[in-house]
């Protein structure tokens, strides 16, 4: 949030606010259903979501390579930034929640300060994304594919954010 200039208490807020008219939820619940809304919600939507627009991403770059706007490197960069992030996602799920869900959240200040510091990785590898694919604005060439590629990685570029929010800040 400070990187891109924004306060974090009123990201937090707007969260809160959103999901009051909701009813309850998980921000503010208990923490296994914190947990079990990041489980089910994102690192589920991450795992179907970057698959499916690597392979659009590959295509894009096969078809289009010719042309000085496809975003070459574009493929490798996903690929690597999907692999740290499973990386990352099965450490949550292998030794921080299952000791925040033990009643360890005390001692888990290691395995915390680790993911914090992935998180951060995480937004450099989104600022690189959204670089390659020049701000997620599809030329005018471009396929159906491209701008469905584009249009998927905005929206995993905002649900990743909001999961590294949700994950640092409540």
């Amino acid at each position: 949030c400070s990187r891109r200039g924004v306060d974090p208490e009123a990201v937090l807020a707007e969260v809160r606010a959103a999901t009051a008219s909701a009813g309850p939820g998980p921000v503010d619940g208990p923490l296994p259903d914190l947990i079990q809304h990041i489980l089910g919600h994102y690192h589920e939507t991450h795992r179907a979501e970057v698959p499916r627009l690597l392979e659009m991403a590959t295509r894009v770059e096969t078809v289009h390579g010719d042309k000085p706007e496809c975003p070459q490197g574009l493929a490798a960069h996903l690929a690597r930034m999907g692999e740290e992030l499973e990386m990352h996602m099965q450490k949550e799920e292998q030794v921080l929640f299952p000791m925040i869900l033990a009643g360890r959240g005390a001692k888990a200040g290691m395995p915390i300060s680790v993911m914090e510091e992935e998180h951060q990785d995480h937004g450099k590898n989104l600022e690189r994304l959204r670089q390659l694919a020049h701000d997620f604005v599809p030329p005018e060439c471009a396929c159906n594919t491209w701008r469905a590629l584009y249009l998927g990685l905005d929206e995993l570029e905002q649900d990743l954010m909001d999961h590294i929010h949700l994950e640092n800040n409540v």
